[in-house]
């Protein structure tokens, strides 16, 4: 299980119950829900990636068909989505019954009393199989108190892409496990390869899940860390200057026009249509790019996340479901959970919208598909090695005060990390220094650090 309570200071989780967790949080509104529900219907909040819309799409005649529950699917951008998420289940408000979740809310929201434990329900549907969820999904959304507060819709880590084709016309090879710089040199080199294309995409929207997931992986990597032991922020550290330095010098130079406004969305889309020759993010991308009528399907290459100091750099990550503990309709609730995360799920989607589309990363079982080995052999074995290798406990070259990879599992990091981001995208926009930027995070850090000094 997580080691979380005996690394980081046990009283941090509460913090988020009316503090820093939806401080700055409080003025968005986004979309309005359906209200609350009674009877056989529930009511959803989640993300907009492309296979929370495909199972949008296939509940009513599929779950709602056969269950006879409803579902309102209330469906926003990722920093919306988290904004309002925030807001609803810390007021207990009761408004939706079920929202996606990372494995970094769901600690933090379980330890605010804001979640159902899933444990009876998992023990009750036995053909639901918890045993078959991989070791590092289960374990990242198990909370100090040993209970299980999340089942993942999907799980992923990072690794880059990159277009076999246009490297093998530039007579460029794509080394196995590559480097950073090895990665910038080939950017320089693919760079305008075909007519609008750039060199790599990366992220360089403002948000704590946007730009700083992928460059809190090249920080770790450079041998940087948010803090150390001690809880000392690190951001004005040499080694945090030099990832950082680096990343935004190679998205200015050979990245995607606009890249300041870009996030996972519109590197998906440039890698979709030729605009980008190579792109670092998460492995959940591989199944648009891969999907019937993809123009790139195919032509992608998929190897480990580059690295300099560390053996492996991909993050952990899930969008798992939980159930707000002020639902009144927790077993509708998990039904809907056990489909949507379940064997039959996986199946229906094969079949209906291609292998290749299947929410993987969760399931050992989807593995040992047929079909699915087939359509996802591009990236299937490299997904599933970059999850078991990720290390959220140990991701750097030194020891860190709470687990995480691409954040710092604290309340607090919410707003942290999404107020260094706009300061970041701000460097990549050009309207600062990376040493400007770097300069106000660190006191923001600072700030947050002397909370946790001494504990």
């Amino acid at each position: 299980m997580r080691t979380q309570s005996r690394r980081a200071p046990r009283a941090f989780l509460a913090v988020a119950a009316t503090g820093t967790l939806i401080a700055s949080l409080a003025a968005c509104s986004g979309a309005g829900g359906s209200g609350s529900t009674g009877g056989d219907a529930i009511n959803v909040l989640m993300v907009n990636n492309p296979q929370m819309v495909e199972l949008q799409k296939l509940t009513a005649d599929n779950f709602t068909e056969d269950t006879g529950i409803k579902v309102n699917f209330t469906v926003l951008p990722e920093n919306d989505v988290r904004d309002k998420i925030s807001q609803d289940f810390a007021n207990q408000a009761g408004q939706y019954d079920v929202a996606t979740l990372s494995n970094y809310e769901i600690p933090i929201y379980a330890k605010n009393g804001w979640l159902h434990s899933l444990d009876s329900y998992v023990e009750k549907d036995k053909a639901f199989d918890q045993d078959d969820i991989l070791t590092p999904m289960t374990q990242a959304l198990t909370a100090e108190d040993g209970n299980l507060y999340g089942e993942p819709f999907y799980g992923e880590s990072s690794f880059l892409m990159y277009r076999k084709d246009v490297f093998e016309k530039a007579g460029l090879t794509m080394p196995g496990k590559p480097t950073w710089q090895q990665v910038a040199d080939l950017s320089a080199k693919v760079d305008a390869a075909e007519s609008g294309m750039k060199g790599i995409c990366l992220r360089g929207l403002p948000g704590w899940g946007e730009v700083m997931a992928p460059l809190t992986t090249v920080v770790n990597t450079f041998g940087g860390t948010w803090f150390d032991k001690d809880w000392q922020a690190r951001l004005d550290s040499k080694e945090f200057k030099e990832a950082t330095r680096f990343y935004v010098d190679l998205v200015r130079e050979h990245g995607e026009a606009g890249a300041a406004q870009a996030g996972y969305a519109e590197c998906l889309n440039n890698m979709t249509q030729g605009k980008t020759a190579m792109w670092y993010d998460a492995t959940a991308g591989a199944g648009s790019l891969e999907a019937s009528g993809s123009p790139v399907k195919g032509k992608i290459g998929y190897v480990p996340a580059p690295v300099e100091k560390t053996d492996s750099s991909g993050w952990l990550y899930t969008w798992a479901w939980g159930i707000q503990k002020a639902s009144k309709n927790a077993e509708n609730a998990w039904k809907f959970i056990s489909w949507a995360s379940g064997k039959d799920y996986e199946k229906l989607v094969g079949e209906k919208i291609g292998w290749a589309n299947v929410p993987a990363g969760k399931r050992a079982s989807t593995y040992d598909v047929p079909q699915y080995r087939k359509e996802a052999a591009a990236f299937a074995d490299v997904t599933r090695d970059a999850i078991a290798n990720a290390k959220p406990e140990d991701p750097g070259v030194q020891p860190r005060p709470a687990p995480g990879i691409q954040f710092v599992g604290i309340p607090e990091f919410t707003d942290l990390g999404t107020k260094v981001s706009q300061e970041i995208s701000s460097a990549i926009a050009g309207r600062q220094s990376v040493d400007s930027a770097l300069r106000k995070a660190q006191e923001l850090a600072e700030a947050v650090g002397k909370k946790y000094e001494g504990s």
